[in-house]
């Protein structure tokens, strides 16, 4: 079992940033990715970023490119989304995700996660 969660949320205002943090904990055996998606009320979940945990590799969503960063700290297991110049239309709940798929493609599924935080709510606002 893998735990998960997030936290960083909150309220921002348009064009600052926020970095969120994702604490795995568990048996992590096995777990080649962590992914980040948001859902926005009335939507579907996004898919944002991935990366991968033996190599760093990362993903990004082309609509997500330049403006989010995603990175890790092994020793800690944590995962973090840095992200700029924030929009209202980034107001939404962030989930983060593990997966013991790899690759470019099964990390932009959402179905290739079977671990899933709790989310934390961003708010952009003026």
């Amino acid at each position: 079992q893998v735990q998960l969660v997030e936290s960083g949320g909150g309220l921002a205002q348009i064009g600052g940033s926020l970095r969120l943090s994702c604490a795995a904990s568990g048996r992590m055996f096995g777990i080649y990715g962590i992914g980040w998606f948001r859902q926005a009320a009335g939507k579907d979940r996004e898919y944002l970023s991935a990366i991968n945990l033996s190599d760093a590799s990362t993903y990004y969503a082309n609509s997500m490119k330049g403006r989010f960063t995603i990175s890790r700290d092994n020793a800690k297991n944590t995962v973090f989304l840095q992200m700029n110049s924030l929009k209202p239309e980034d107001t939404a709940v962030y989930y983060c995700a593990a997966t013991r798929l790899s690759g470019f493609y099964y990390f932009s599924q959402d179905s290739s996660y079977y671990y899933w935080g709790q989310g934390t709510q961003v708010t952009v606002s003026s």
